[in-house]
């Protein structure tokens, strides 16, 4: 099976592309709700008040959490199908798996669109906002060592156009493989 992984940056669209590729037929599974299934939370909203302030104290933690997370990465992939599966993994170059594997495309949006995000529909703080982007490469990084880059400064109909064109050229990269009994 191909594996294809999917990153960006917070607050850059990743999760409603995410479903938009389901509904378009695509396997996805979040590092993010891996997370979610292994840290109650409750202590995820304790931790991350400590571990966004103190990198030291995130490092600890993402040495616990990252290896867990990669094994049930790795499992999913296992599990087979004949759906393409993209593994969301919004740290995919920070903790290097990138050569796990065949395909990375990234999500992208600029920082002052990601901020907006955070702050208007996560409620963070222009604060709390720039210290999580400062946490993690930036998306440009990123975007650099992809293979395929998503733009969403735009709605989400625009996104989920790029959700469309993405599927297509995963079609073509793979000459029909992923979709063997599907048209795009």
């Amino acid at each position: 099976m191909v594996k294809i992984a999917m990153t960006g940056g917070i607050a850059c669209g990743k999760s409603l592309l995410s479903s938009y590729l389901r509904d378009l037929g695509v396997e996805t599974l979040d590092a993010d709700d891996v997370v979610h299934a292994l840290v109650p939370a409750e202590e995820r909203r304790r931790l991350a008040k400590v571990v966004f302030a103190d990198a030291s104290a995130r490092r600890a933690l993402e040495a616990r959490l990252h290896p867990l997370v990669r094994e049930r990465i790795r499992a999913w992939f296992a599990e087979g199908g004949s759906a393409p599966k993209v593994a969301i993994i919004p740290l995919l170059f920070e903790v290097h798996w990138e050569a796990d594997y065949d395909i990375i495309s990234c999500v992208v949006s600029s920082r002052e669109k990601q901020i907006e995000r955070m702050t208007a529909l996560r409620g963070y703080t222009r604060e709390e906002a720039e210290a999580r982007l400062a946490a993690q490469m930036d998306v440009s990084e990123k975007a650099a060592k992809s293979q395929y880059v998503i733009r969403n400064d735009g709605s989400a109909a625009e996104l989920r156009a790029e959700a469309e064109k993405f599927v297509s050229w995963l079609a073509q990269q793979q000459h029909g493989a992923l979709f063997p009994k599907r048209r795009i």
